[in-house]
């Protein structure tokens, strides 16, 4: 008897669950100190010119893929890699294309797409959210 690991599953709560961990890992890592500002590995990458971009929409694209196969319509498709897009040109540009980044958030943007269309198709994913912590 073959068993699957429910993280590589391709149930609608695995999906859920591996899409808001790559979008940590690439949009919230960590807090830059003073700014209290996060900051993930596809800033970090846009520092490294062209193989770090591409690098970073690489990563993003994965979120996308995964999207794809939850069903999601093309215009969501589309939406999704228009912020893929984006923040890969906005990276294009040496050093200076990180700054860009710390506001325009494509993963986060996609990863809100995704949750809208699991909430609404696969309502017994939905998790219940903690609120953003304080800092003092």
């Amino acid at each position: 008897m073959r068993r699957e690991f429910p993280s590589l599953s391709s149930d609608a709560a695995a999906v859920r669950q591996r899409i808001e961990g790559m979008e940590k890992i690439l949009e919230r890592m960590f807090v830059i100190p003073g700014i209290n500002k996060p900051v993930g590995l596809d800033v970090l990458l846009d520092l490294i010119p062209g193989v770090g971009t591409i690098s970073a929409a690489a990563l993003g694209s994965y979120i996308a893929w995964e999207a794809r196969n939850l069903g999601m319509s093309k215009w969501q498709m589309v939406r999704m890699g228009g912020n893929i897009g984006f923040d890969m040109l906005l990276g294009a540009i040496p050093w200076i294309g990180a700054v860009p980044d710390l506001f325009f958030r494509s993963n986060t943007r996609n990863l809100r797409i995704i949750k809208r269309h699991l909430d609404k198709h696969h309502p017994h994913t939905k998790m219940i959210d903690a609120p953003p912590r304080s800092v003092p």
